[in-house]
């Protein structure tokens, strides 16, 4: 299967060359970034999907071979641009410099959807799928098969969009309930991650805002204990922020995991004592988000026997892993459709 695997990859890459040999303009560069990295039918996102039905002891192999393509595409796709705007026309063409450009300029990845896809790229390497669930869910999915109890305050019209006419659907609190309906629709092992929109009565704000973004993992396998939640979130953390980051897990609660516990990053602008730090204020840590083993339960409550499997799940903002790692101090700012923000940060 690696040869093949190494077989395809060489005639794409072949295949590549042969097409960057016939570029023309920018428009030609953008057609080909969309055809081998668009999010759905990308020719390099179709490898990377692929790793998942790869054998768990060949895939770190596999991986650093899909990634081989994905810098040999990027850095070519990248030299061509730049000769591109030196460009002169061709001799005989009469050209009227007063007319305006007729190339538009090239857009990019919103600052979210670019963090979002750093994330989901960080954790397809480890071998996770992405999943995806509605953005109008059941009481049930959202709240009773995740362990909240009857007169948990989340339930509460103050804290929760519930949909008019409709008592037991709301607007989702976080994307925990597609790790219910995955695990209801799966066996172990488990292994996702599920980004996507959710909804709470926040009052906007410089950290809060009624709609944002989260990104939840979930691991169900034989075995699995706390030390490869640690681990794992360990080795997004330094891929993410830089080798030289920390972590600290804290106890805390949440209903749908035991132990349950807070994940916080060392500042990684100053050393913790900067009362000035724009980053920590000189507390020299960071929360990023939530985890924990995954709540026995809660696996009952999918079909899953937690003698025989467990597992860990975890979760965090996207807005706020986009402004702690940019400094963007209002979160806001994201929204403001801004292009001197967005052009930073993007």
């Amino acid at each position: 299967m690696m040869d093949e695997l190494r077989n395809e990859i060489e005639e794409v890459k072949r295949s590549f060359a042969d097409e960057l040999g016939h570029v023309q303009s920018h428009q030609d560069i953008a057609l080909l970034r969309e055809k081998y990295f668009s999010r759905k039918k990308g020719i390099v996102t179709g490898f990377f999907d692929r790793l998942k039905t790869i054998e768990t002891g060949r895939r770190p192999q596999a991986g650093k071979l899909v990634n081989g393509l994905r810098a040999f595409i990027s850095e070519r796709l990248a030299a061509a641009e730049a000769p591109l705007a030196a460009r002169t026309p061709p001799r005989g063409r009469w050209t009227d410099c007063t007319l305006p450009l007729s190339e538009l300029p090239l857009g990019h990845l919103h600052p979210l959807n670019f963090v979002r896809s750093q994330i989901e790229e960080l954790f397809q390497q480890l071998g996770y799928e992405i999943a995806d669930g509605p953005e109008i869910e059941s009481e049930f999915h959202n709240f009773d098969a995740l362990n909240f109890l009857p007169e948990h305050p989340a339930r509460d019209e103050q804290d929760t969009f519930f949909v008019a006419d409709f008592p037991d659907l709301i607007l989702r609190t976080h994307t925990s309930p597609v790790q219910i309906r995955y695990m209801m629709a799966h066996r172990p092992p488990i292994r996702i991650i599920a980004p996507g929109k959710v909804f709470r009565k926040d009052n906007p704000d410089a950290t809060h805002t009624p709609v944002f973004h989260q990104i939840e993992g979930l691991l169900v396998d034989r075995g699995v204990t706390f030390s490869h939640l640690k681990g794992t979130l360990e080795h997004f953390v330094r891929r993410y922020f830089g080798p030289g980051i920390r972590t600290r897990f804290r106890p805390s609660y949440f209903p749908f995991t035991e132990p349950s516990a807070e994940t916080d990053i060392s500042c990684f602008i100053c050393p913790g004592d900067d009362p000035d730090c724009r980053i920590c204020k000189g507390k020299g840590w960071l929360e990023i988000g939530g985890s924990g083993m995954v709540h026995p339960q809660v696996l009952r409550n999918c079909g899953i026997d937690p003698a025989r499997y467990s597992g860990f799940a975890f979760g965090m903002g996207i807005e706020r892993m986009t402004i702690i790692k940019y400094g963007v101090p209002d979160l806001r700012m994201l929204y403001d459709n801004d292009l001197r923000i967005i052009e930073q940060l993007g």
